[in-house]
C-alpha cells in the first residue's frame, strides 16, 4: 500500500483526478513563498531530513585525523496538514443526479495547508525549532517609516537593495509585504505619472508579492537565489485517504516543507 492509501478506498480515479485537482488550484490562489523560493524536492515522503548549510560559516575543520563539516545542520522536515471528510451520502447523491462533485472541504483543507506552509515559510515555529524569513536572527533591519506618504516605500526599498549589494548579495530581490502596506502604495507620485506601487515593483522587476500571512504594518526583502534560501519539500501537498467511519469518508490534505535559509544576510525586514 503507498503511503497516501488510496487503494484502501471503493473511490474511482476520477475521483481522485477531480480532488487533486481541487487541492492544487486552491493551494495556488494562497501560497506566496514558492513564488520566489527556488523548491528543493520533492524528494518524497521517505525522506524525513536534510542537511542546513550557513553559506557564511560552511568549511571543513580536522582534528585528530577525524574530519567533519562546521556550519552544517541535519533539520527534520516537517509535516503540514489539515483533515476533512465527505459524507457519503454527498457522494451518491452526485452520482446518482450526475452532479459535480462538491469538493469545498478538501479546498478549505486545501488552503488552510497552504496558509500554514507560508506561515511557516515567514515566521517559522520557535518551539520546534524551525526559522522564517522574519524571525532569522542574522537578518538585516530597517526601520520602515510611513509608506502612506511620500516616496517614504520606495525610499526603504530602494535602501534595503542597496544595504545587500553592500554585502555582495546580487541576484534576484524578492519584496514581500502585508495587504495594508500594498494598499498603502496605491497612490500617484507626484512628477511620476506612476503609482508608488509600480515604481517599487520596478525596484524588484516584478518580483513583488502580497500576502495576509504577515498580519500589518510588515514586509521583507530577499535575495531569492538558491544560494540563499529555498524550500525543501519532501512530499508535495496531496490528499490521503484515511479511512471510513460511519459510512462517511475521512481525508487528510498533507506536504512535507519547511524553509531552508542558508544565508540569513540576504534577507532584510521592515520593522
Amino acid at each position: 500500500m503507498s503511503y497516501l492509501a488510496r487503494e484502501a478506498s471503493n473511490l474511482s480515479e476520477d475521483f481522485w483526478a477531480e480532488l487533486d485537482a481541487a487541492v492544487v488550484s486552491a493551494a495556488k490562489k494562497v501560497l506566496t513563498g514558492r513564488r520566489f523560493l527556488h523548491l528543493f524536492g520533492p524528494l518524497g515522503i521517505g525522506t524525513d531530513s536534510v542537511a542546513v548549510d550557513d553559506a557564511d560559516q560552511l568549511s571543513e575543520q580536522a582534528e585528530d585525523g577525524l574530519l567533519v563539516t562546521a556550519g552544517r545542520k541535519y533539520v527534520q522536515i516537517p509535516m503540514i496538514y489539515d483533515d476533512f471528510k465527505i459524507f457519503a451520502k454527498d457522494l451518491e447523491s452526485s452520482k446518482k443526479a450526475g452532479f459535480p462533485i462538491d469538493f469545498s472541504k478538501a479546498i478549505a483543507s486545501a488552503s488552510i495547508c497552504a496558509f500554514k506552509e507560508d506561515k511557516l515559510i515567514y515566521f517559522g515555529n520557535q518551539a520546534l525549532g524551525y526559522t522564517g524569513l522574519m524571525t532569522a536572527g542574522g537578518a538585516n533591519k530597517i526601520n520602515k517609516k510611513d509608506w502612506s506618504k511620500g516616496e517614504n516605500a520606495f525610499a526603504d526599498v530602494a535602501a534595503s537593495i542597496e544595504m545587500l549589494m553592500a554585502k555582495s548579495i546580487y541576484g534576484t530581490y524578492s519584496l514581500v509585504v502585508s495587504p495594508d502596506l500594498y494598499l498603502q502604495m496605491q497612490r500617484l507620485q507626484a512628477g511620476t505619472g506612476l503609482l508608488e506601487v509600480e515604481r517599487v515593483e520596478k525596484l524588484v522587476d516584478g518580483h513583488l508579492y502580497k500576502t495576509p500571512v504577515l498580519g500589518k504594518e510588515k514586509a521583507v526583502l530577499v535575495c531569492s537565489e538558491a544560494t540563499n534560501m529555498d524550500l525543501v519539500v519532501g512530499q508535495d501537498m496531496a490528499a490521503a485517504y484515511l479511512e471510513q467511519t460511519e459510512l462517511n469518508h475521512s481525508f487528510r490534505i498533507l506536504e512535507t516543507a519547511f524553509p531552508r535559509i542558508k544565508r540569513e544576510q540576504a534577507i532584510v525586514v521592515f520593522g
